[in-house]
């Protein structure tokens, strides 16, 4: 009498077994990463492909499948042991710094009876003397939302202005001085340019409208936007913005600010009498300028539309710095203090690299 085998379990997408534990291969040191990064790329491919293509059935499945796969759990337990926080604890002042506990970390990455902690509150020192808020998250909610992140990347980039450059893979401010001079370095370009620099963006942004507009899991993204932050003992509930320090917090933003350029393009670039006006936008993050042909347009028809574009994400007008003044270089610098009684020196390195930027093409 024969034993009858066992059949192999059967695999889905990406490699990994259907109803098989993910502790076959625990062993850290022993994970074929050339085979899992490659799986991880395949999957996100697909996603850039339905989204192109408008499938967004397509692209939840294929979200799906991404974060519950092996392979996207420990590319995300990967990132967030081998990057700069990594020794950087959240409120349970716990991290992973062991092959053990990084294999173990594995199998915790589970969406089902998954609550994330608050984040722990630390203050960052600025150049001009005040304090930047910080979140810091537990390793288990940077590893989840490093995990989703992965799924939500694909159709961000996919989905993203042509003249964004902040957050975002292989750009940097040196890439958005080539946009600079294109649209200001010419003879003919536009002598204008409506300077913007959002206060508090990441503080601000609503949480019904990331909810209903970014496209990933709606119940995990509500609960981490939730999830509050510890501040000395005190736990503080977080009503609105996502907090400066968690992975997601960065796509997110984007995704809130994109679609001005389209918006933009789509009433002055589709007419001749449109084009004349010379309206083109060029953003870092939450900086950005968009160029005019005359005064008048900037303030009396760009100004409004922008700001009702930021209405509409919690971003309005009480929290844009709007004080406006001329230059000898024929600037309108929005990047003032609120109250109106000067310029005021911008405390980011890429919002001074893309104003020397423009100011030397409008110079020129």
């Amino acid at each position: 009498m024969t034993t009858a085998q066992a059949a192999p379990p059967a695999r889905a997408e990406g490699g990994d077994a259907v109803g098989a534990a993910s502790h076959t291969a625990t062993d850290w040191y022993q994970t074929d990463w050339y085979t899992v990064q490659r799986t991880v790329r395949r999957l996100q491919a697909r996603i850039v492909q339905a989204t192109q293509a408008g499938r967004w059935g397509k692209v939840t499945a294929l979200q799906r499948l991404l974060t519950h796969s092996y392979s996207g759990k420990v590319v995300a337990v990967r990132r967030v042991t081998e990057n700069h926080g990594k020794h950087t604890p959240g409120v349970d002042r716990a991290i992973w710094d062991t092959p053990e506990k990084k294999a173990q970390a594995v199998h915790t990455l589970r969406s089902r009876g998954y609550r994330p902690q608050p984040a722990r509150r630390v203050y960052i020192p600025k150049s001009t003397g005040k304090t930047r808020p910080l979140g810091i998250l537990t390793m288990r909610d940077r590893a989840m939302q490093t995990l989703y992140l992965l799924a939500l990347a694909p159709v961000a980039e996919t989905q993203a202005d042509p003249n964004s450059y902040g957050f975002r893979a292989e750009r940097s401010t040196a890439d958005a001085m080539t946009p600079c001079h294109k649209v200001l370095g010419r003879r003919t370009s536009a002598r204008w340019v409506l300077e913007g620099d959002l206060k508090a963006c990441f503080d601000r942004i609503s949480h019904d409208w990331l909810v209903a507009h970014v496209p990933m899991d709606k119940a995990m993204l509500h609960t981490w936007l939730k999830a509050g932050y510890m501040d000395k003992h005190v736990l503080h509930p977080t009503e609105e913005g996502t907090p400066q320090g968690g992975p997601l917090s960065p796509v997110a933003a984007n995704l809130t600010l994109d679609g001005l350029e389209a918006l933009l393009r789509g009433r002055y670039h589709t007419t001749k009498k449109g084009r004349a006006h010379k309206v083109n936008l060029v953003r870092f993050a939450d900086d950005f300028i968009i160029t005019g042909a005359s005064r008048e347009v900037l303030e009396d028809e760009v100004k409004p539309l922008v700001e009702q574009f930021m209405g509409a994400r919690g971003l309005d007008s009480r929290q844009r710095r709007r004080s406006s003044r001329t230059s000898r270089t024929g600037l309108i610098s929005l990047g003032t203090t609120s109250d109106g009684t000067g310029p005021r020196r911008s405390s980011r390195r890429r919002a001074r690299t893309l104003r020397r930027c423009w100011t030397r093409c409008a110079r020129s």
